[in-house]
């Protein structure tokens, strides 16, 4: 078996080295305790702050990075991002107390090896630790797959906008911006009475009664797009990694 393979062969390789993100002193100590009573798993560095250890874990290079999706200076996945993109050799571990489809799909596209729930038995985190610092993932191939489609299908359409033409699209982003209907046929190339005629469907389309309204919904529609789209482009999925 797999665990009595890593069992066999311990001995013969220097030990599994490990730091550790998170920001309760007690969960540390007690991850700690638990890797390093086994004797072939090293904790070599560990920290509180999301900076902190994006800063520290490319330097000492472990080969596990066991990082709580949760920090008061920021998201754990972005510490994931930043220490893959330096050095996509160290595996990370997202340590979470939250099943969350959103936050597994972002720890995924950060190239995160594994997603644990803090409520993890002890022996099954030591038995995590050493596969994926083997090389192996612990991500279930089943949700891999729904975020490969999600990447090639894009997000899902919003129902409030689903209606509109791509005319009226783009009336509302710039109603969004703020633009005046004079200035939106200017920009679009339309007559001042179009612009007024494709506002007034749009709204009527959304259920608002105002401009106001609308941006709100344009504004919001836009730090969607941003979001997911910097996801997209900024990240990667988890590499194997070589021993």
């Amino acid at each position: 078996m797999w665990e009595q393979a890593l069992e066999d062969t311990r001995t013969a390789r220097e030990p599994i080295t490990v730091y550790l993100l998170d920001d309760h002193e007690l969960v540390r100590r007690g991850v700690r305790d638990l890797l390093e009573v086994e004797g072939d798993i090293k904790v070599v560095g560990e920290s509180g702050l999301a900076q902190e250890a994006a800063r520290q874990i490319p330097a000492l290079r472990p080969d596990v990075a066991i990082i709580d999706g949760r920090l008061p200076d920021g998201p754990g996945v972005e510490v994931c991002r930043q220490v893959r993109s330096v050095d996509p050799e160290i595996a990370v571990l997202i340590l979470t107390s939250y099943d969350e489809d959103d936050a597994l799909f972002a720890a995924i596209m950060a190239g995160a090896a594994g997603y644990v729930l803090k409520q993890v038995n002890g022996q099954d985190l030591v038995t995590t630790v050493r596969r994926v610092a083997a090389g192996q993932s612990m991500l279930d191939p089943v949700v891999t797959a729904q975020v490969l489609a999600r990447l090639r299908d894009g997000p899902p359409e919003d129902p409030v906008t689903r209606h509109l033409t791509p005319k009226e699209r783009q009336v509302l982003d710039l109603v969004g911006e703020g633009l005046t209907n004079r200035q939106i046929s200017e920009r679009l190339s339309l007559a001042e009475k179009t612009v007024k005629n494709y506002v007034s469907t749009m709204l009527g389309k959304l259920g608002v009664e105002s401009r106001t309204q609308a941006a709100i919904i344009a504004a919001r529609q836009a730090s969607r797009h941003e979001r997911d789209g910097s996801t997209r482009l900024g990240s990667s999925l988890a590499h194997p990694r070589r021993r």
